[in-house]
C-alpha cells in the first residue's frame, strides 16, 4: 500500500516538509525546465526550489512548445545557468549588463538529460551562458559528486541568487534540502551512513 503523498512538496504525509519552505521573493526570475526522469525523484530539488521562491515557475518535459514565450518575459533578460564554452561567470553578468533583471533558466536533471533538453531545445541550447564560481561543495552527503563543483539543482539556484541579489541570503531555499538529507541518513542508520557514505 502506498503512502498518501503531500499534494505540495510530494513527500508522504508524515514526513512533510512544508512547514520548512520559505517564500522568497528575487528581482531575479527563475525557470526550471525539468526532465520527466526527475520527477519521482525523492530529492526533487527543482521543485523545492520554486516551491520557495515566489519569482519561479517549474516546467516538466523535454521538448517545451512554448519555449519562445517562456524565455522572453517582459522586462528581463534570459541567461542559461549551465557550463560550458563561452560561459561567463555569473558575477559579471551584474557589473557588465543593462539594468534589467535576469530570466535565469535552470535546466534540471542528471548532466546527460539536461544536456539532452539542450539537444531538443535548439532555443535553449541558443541563450548565453551563466556559470558559477569554482570550488563550491555540495551538502548532499548521500552522494558522490560527478566532479568538483557539482551542486544540486537547488544548491545551483541559491549560490547564484546569493550572487546577482547580495546582500540578500537565500539560505533559508536549504532548510528543507537539509532536512531531506537528515531524514534519510537517520532511516539509514547511522552504521550503515558512515560505512557507505563517510569518506564522500
Amino acid at each position: 500500500m502506498s503512502r498518501i503523498q503531500c499534494p505540495r512538496c510530494m513527500r508522504p504525509h508524515t514526513h512533510c516538509l512544508c512547514e520548512l519552505i520559505p517564500c522568497l521573493a528575487s528581482r531575479t526570475r527563475v525557470l526550471l525546465l525539468q526532465h520527466p526522469s526527475e520527477v519521482g525523484h525523492a530529492l526533487n530539488t527543482a521543485r523545492l526550489a520554486a516551491l520557495g521562491l515566489s519569482n519561479a515557475e517549474l516546467r516538466v518535459g523535454e521538448v517545451f512548445e512554448d519555449l519562445a514565450t517562456l524565455l522572453n518575459p517582459p522586462g528581463y533578460r534570459a541567461r542559461l545557468l549551465f557550463p560550458g564554452e563561452g560561459a561567463q561567470l555569473i558575477e559579471t553578468v551584474t557589473e557588465t549588463g543593462p539594468d534589467l533583471p535576469l530570466l535565469l533558466v535552470v535546466p534540471d536533471g542528471t548532466w546527460r538529460k539536461a544536456r539532452k533538453l539542450l539537444h531538443l531545445n535548439p532555443l535553449l541550447a541558443q541563450l548565453p551562458r551563466v556559470t558559477l564560481p569554482e570550488g563550491a561543495v555540495s551538502r548532499y552527503r548521500l552522494r558522490k559528486a560527478p566532479g568538483p563543483g557539482a551542486l544540486s539543482t537547488l544548491e545551483a539556484i541559491t549560490q547564484a541568487l546569493e550572487i546577482l541579489e547580495a546582500p540578500n541570503s537565500f539560505a533559508a531555499l536549504l532548510r528543507p534540502f537539509e532536512a531531506l538529507i537528515e531524514g534519510q541518513i537517520e532511516a539509514m542508520g547511522a552504521e550503515t551512513y558512515q560505512r557507505n557514505h563517510g569518506n564522500l
